[in-house]
């Protein structure tokens, strides 16, 4: 049966956890970031199992996120005594994934654990990978066909949004204009994070303008020039929501430019080192940082749950960590910081 992880109420000046996940208790021993309930109720992973050999197909390469990620599924699948592959295009688009999925398809792994970089456009090819009895396991985004795959593992997306906007909306006393930069549409986490924003927004800060979200394409460049055009546009704009990593460096690079630091505020989502950086100089004041090292855990421990036909969890909820000004330096902050390698 899927489930669902309810959020929990929090603070944002201290560690924010929203949609905490089943118990997932890792083998490997790591000293990486887990959640405090980590183990996958579908039976132990390391149990009885045979030698089996899984993929994964990250969103992009080049991103801190998913390097995490797969440091996380790397560990696990040596400590209970999988073969995995790892593979991912250089961008995150539609077009570069789809003949890395065909290629799966040919391979037929016992399992697979994919980040389709769009809900929609690469179910054909998902959809011929498991009619060749390849189990699929969806690792943070995930597939708007709900009869795909066997398990979804991902961050309280909605949740997230929603701490994002209650940060701005303090930060700018409820009043003003709001950018909004997200990567492309049709993206299940990122869509489901300004869905947050959005109704969170409207529902406590009336008086705050949103504008209309404006897509970088995954794109730094793309969104710095898109706030600074903002910034020239509406002279009371008072912050930014971006909805990545790139989107965040970009509008981070932006409002310095604009020469707005501290003044158009900037809430964010991830948190790799580039937005820390920014974090700490008081450029962007929110980082909601996701657990991509867990959602690497759990994708082998499902997917392995999968290939050796013991029972899944059918949906895993991982943690969400505001990180702040006020808890940038914390040790159980810093665990959280995306890595660059593993």
């Amino acid at each position: 049966m899927s489930r669902r992880y309810p959020a929990k109420a929090v603070s944002l000046a201290a560690i924010a956890v929203l949609g905490v996940g089943v118990a997932a208790c890792s083998s490997s021993g790591s000293s990486s970031p887990k959640s405090s309930s980590s183990s996958s109720s579908g039976g132990s992973a390391s149990s009885g199992f045979a030698k089996k050999n899984l993929e994964l197909v990250v969103g992009t390469k080049s991103d801190d996120f998913y390097v995490t990620m797969e440091c996380g599924a790397e560990a696990e699948a040596k400590a209970l005594g999988a073969k995995l592959t790892v593979t991912g295009p250089a961008d995150f688009s539609v077009s570069e994934q789809a003949p890395i999925l065909n290629a799966v398809a040919a391979s037929k792994p016992d399992a697979l654990m994919v980040a389709p970089t769009d809900a929609k456009a690469l179910n054909p090819e998902l959809n011929r990978i498991q009619s060749a009895g390849t189990k699929i396991v969806f690792v943070d985004t995930s597939s708007s066909d709900t009869s795909l795959g066997v398990s979804r593992i991902t961050s309280d997306n909605t949740g997230g949004g929603k701490i994002a906007a209650d940060n701005l909306g303090s930060q700018i006393g409820g009043k003003g204009t709001v950018a909004v930069i997200n990567v492309n549409p049709g993206i299940s986490t990122t869509d489901a994070r300004i869905a947050g924003f959005n109704a969170e927004m409207k529902a406590k800060y009336p008086n705050v303008k949103v504008l209309s979200v404006q897509y970088d394409n995954d794109s730094s460049a793309t969104a710095a020039s898109q706030v600074a055009s903002d910034i020239a546009a509406h002279p009371d704009l008072a912050g930014v929501f971006a909805t990545n990593v790139l989107s965040a460096q970009g509008a981070a690079t932006g409002v310095q430019h604009a020469g707005k630091t501290g003044k158009v505020k900037v809430a964010t989502f991830d948190a790799e080192p580039q937005q820390i950086t920014f974090l700490k100089s008081n450029t962007i004041q929110l980082a909601v940082a996701q657990d991509p090292y867990q959602e690497g855990i759990d994708g082998v421990q499902q997917a392995l749950n999968a290939a050796n036909g013991k029972t899944v969890t059918a949906t895993i909820g991982t943690p969400l960590v505001a990180i702040t000004p006020a808890n940038v330096n914390s040790a159980n902050v810093q665990k959280y910081i995306y890595k660059s390698s593993c």
